[in-house]
């Protein structure tokens, strides 16, 4: 697979509420769907993530607007991640962290990114437990 940048709405538990994907390993532009998306699940909605297949392990210029833009929409304070290769790191409360543990769905997110085969065996161990 071509590797691609891919969005996830993620809500209470680290439950996927809604996904897209660009045709870029480095842009992910914008979308009517996923502002409406954004906007319709905004009460149960916890944390934004994108992937950068490429790199880099943390937000670009781009990611700094938007992440502006929807803080000052939805009217409150929302998690922020990005899944890079070589690791993950989250916006909260303004700082950056970089997570130790990740996520059941940073996995799927990266195997839909096309990054590495390897997370395929780790998705595909995910669902047989």
């Amino acid at each position: 697979m071509k590797p691609r940048e891919v969005c996830l709405l993620i809500g209470r538990s680290g439950t996927v509420l809604w996904s897209d994907a660009s045709d870029s390993p480095v842009l992910l532009p914008d979308s009517r769907a996923r502002w409406e998306a954004i906007w319709r699940l905004r009460g149960e909605l916890e944390e934004i993530a994108h992937s950068h297949p490429v790199g880099p392990l943390g937000f670009s210029a781009e990611d700094e607007t938007t992440m502006a833009a929807l803080t000052e929409a939805l009217g409150r304070p929302m998690r922020f991640s990005v899944v890079a290769p070589d690791g993950m790191v989250v916006r909260e409360d303004g700082k950056d962290v970089r997570v130790t543990q990740e996520p059941a769905w940073a996995a799927l997110l990266r195997v839909d990114s096309g990054m590495r085969a390897q997370d395929l065996c780790q998705v595909q161990s995910l669902s047989v437990k």
